[in-house]
């Protein structure tokens, strides 16, 4: 981190030059951040209170709304502060921290729903083997991989990035601390070493992919067989907006950091990226959560039952008195 004396911070891309339309930006950014919380703290937390819901399926949407909520606050909330002040400016280590922490928990947002894939290929191509596949010991270390994956590429990632030497200025094109944008910064050849990181990290992403949908080829093939055309229905409901969100991500992902200089621009730039970075987080628990019908009703019992007890709280408080 020798840099750190030579660039105390780095200059983020402003989404308006108007006051008007700056606090647009930012409540327009609040209000997706706020339905992001709401939406996978009650899934965390429905599946944390409900014993019926501790099952492989519901511990790994536990482990992808904790990396969604992770990765949705390590972006948005430096990006409505700066709106909300009219100011541009993240601190050298500020910016380190940010493309640690967002590397981090999108690629072990990525491996879990990867590991979801398999999850549904086990319980509808091999449901004998489901228990012995995905026990509980087998399901905690898959997750502990999607973790430990993350961590170490966003290690490997940012220790490279930012031992670069930056003498191309200190203007970010883009809302939050990504590589391609720092690399423009540098002025050393090593950067290509980057770049071939970045290139090894799409091939492995692509990898994923590829196992996503043949997984989903496989369960399609398994659905098209259910003589129910209810069931049907029902599978084909939860597996293709999945693979809609999945093809999003590692579309919009691959091509921002991967995309010729040639074709580059600010604008551009800016809509991909919230493409990959802010619409997962928020559209995940409805997709891949909400539209469960065992949650669903687990969810309705929570709130039902936190009523029930406030309204008795309240009665024996009011007795008291």
């Amino acid at each position: 981190m020798s840099n750190a004396s030579s660039i105390a911070g780095f200059l983020l891309l402003p989404f308006a030059d108007t006051r008007d339309l700056q606090l647009l930006h930012f409540w327009l950014f609040l209000g997706i951040y706020l339905a992001a919380l709401l939406g996978n703290g009650l899934i965390i937390t429905t599946i944390a209170c409900d014993h019926y819901l501790h099952t492989p399926m519901y511990f790994f949407l536990l482990n992808l709304s904790l990396l969604d909520l992770g990765s949705i606050s390590t972006t948005l909330p430096k990006s409505m502060a700066n709106s909300l002040w009219g100011t541009r400016e993240i601190s050298y280590l500020g910016c380190a921290a940010q493309l640690f922490f967002f590397l981090f928990l999108m690629v072990g947002e990525y491996i879990v729903l990867t590991v979801m894939s398999y999850d549904r290929y086990v319980a509808i191509c091999k449901p004998l083997h489901y228990g012995t596949l995905l026990g509980s010991r087998a399901c905690v270390h898959m997750a502990a991989a999607a973790w430990g994956t993350g961590f170490l590429n966003a290690l490997l990632h940012t220790a490279n990035t930012f031992s670069l030497p930056l003498c191309q200025g200190n203007v970010l094109d883009q809302f939050f601390c990504e590589i391609p944008q720092i690399l423009k910064l540098s002025c050393s050849h090593s950067y290509l070493r980057a770049v071939g990181l970045l290139v090894l990290s799409a091939c492995l992403a692509f990898g994923c992919f590829v196992f996503i949908v043949v997984s989903y080829v496989q369960i399609f093939r398994a659905v098209l067989r259910i003589p129910s055309e209810q069931g049907r229905h029902k599978a084909f409901s939860t597996c293709l907006p999945h693979l809609v969100v999945v093809s999003l991500f590692i579309s919009t992902a691959i091509f921002a950091y991967l995309k010729p200089p040639s074709i580059s621009s600010p604008s551009l730039d800016l809509v991909v990226s919230v493409l990959y970075s802010v619409v997962p987080p928020a559209v995940n628990p409805l997709i891949y959560s909400m539209r469960n019908q065992e949650l669903k009703d687990a969810l309705r019992k929570l709130i039902t039952g936190c009523y029930s007890e406030a309204i008795n709280f309240l009665s024996s408080s009011a007795k008291q008195l």
